[in-house]
């Protein structure tokens, strides 16, 4: 089979968890320009879904920190499509806010949403895909931010290291039938961008300090998902793909002088 073809899912469905904006969305485009069936779930429809090659992601309403709304949405997953072969478990995130004066009740719901969502989301995904003979892949979307400090979203970062430490101990548990791996982007341009670097010039600069001198596109995480959850990937299990496009330049760098004029 060719590389090529093997990055065909036609005739597979994959569920993208938040895939009505931001990354999720561009997950679920990249899903639909392969071919597949693609589900998205948020708590409200969106005024247009994502959708490539003449077909549309089909949106169904959930919340996914509520149980009894999960355990409806895959209900309605296996009615509608008899099976799913990939989960990409991507809704998360969280506001800037300072750790020292949050509230224990923010903290705590950041950590609901970004590491006990996905657990829970995962969990229903398993209980389906071991029940299918070709199995399953589930691919929880982290970040950069559990690997380094994450200044202002202490919590988050926190939660996506948990997500980290999840994804190694599922792998195990649910091998052979499910594999399960991580894909954590860096700094990824999205709609909201400008909350957390202003206008164009300040997108720009910040994409300066990256090797790679840009911003990643949800595009870029769309093609790694794509790899991960296909043939080409069917040996890679319990492991974290980083996409942060050569990562940070060293602070000291800038602010040495051994090699000044």
């Amino acid at each position: 089979m060719s590389e090529c073809n093997r990055l065909d899912f036609s005739g597979k469905t994959v569920l993208v968890t938040g895939g009505t904006k931001g990354i999720g969305a561009g997950i679920a485009q990249g899903f639909l320009e392969a071919g597949a069936q693609v589900v998205v779930c948020g708590r409200q429809a969106p005024e247009q879904l994502p959708q490539a090659n003449d077909q549309q992601a089909h949106f169904i309403a959930a919340d996914v920190r509520d149980n009894d709304s999960l355990t409806a949405l895959f209900a309605e997953i296996e009615s509608r499509f008899g099976h799913l072969d990939v989960l990409v478990n991507n809704a998360g995130g969280s506001p800037a806010v300072e750790a020292a004066s949050v509230s224990p009740r923010f903290s705590e719901g950041i950590i609901k949403l970004n590491l006990i969502a996905p657990l829970n989301v995962a969990q229903h995904a398993n209980r389906l895909m071991q029940q299918q003979a070709s199995g399953g892949v589930i691919v929880f979307i982290g970040s950069i931010s559990a690997l380094r400090p994450s200044p202002g979203t202490a919590a988050y970062g926190a939660a996506k290291a948990g997500v980290l430490a999840l994804v190694s101990s599922l792998a195990v548990e649910w091998a052979p039938k499910v594999r399960v791996v991580a894909v954590s982007p860096g700094l990824i341009r999205t709609e909201q961008s400008h909350l957390h670097y202003g206008d164009e010039a300040g997108i720009a600069a910040v994409g300066s300090t990256i090797p790679a001198g840009r911003l990643g596109e949800p595009g870029d995480i769309a093609s790694a998902c794509l790899y991960v959850a296909s043939p080409l990937a069917d040996y890679l299990s319990g492991s974290n793909l980083l996409l942060h496009g050569g990562g940070e330049k060293p602070a000291f760098l800038g602010a040495a002088t051994a090699h000044s004029a």
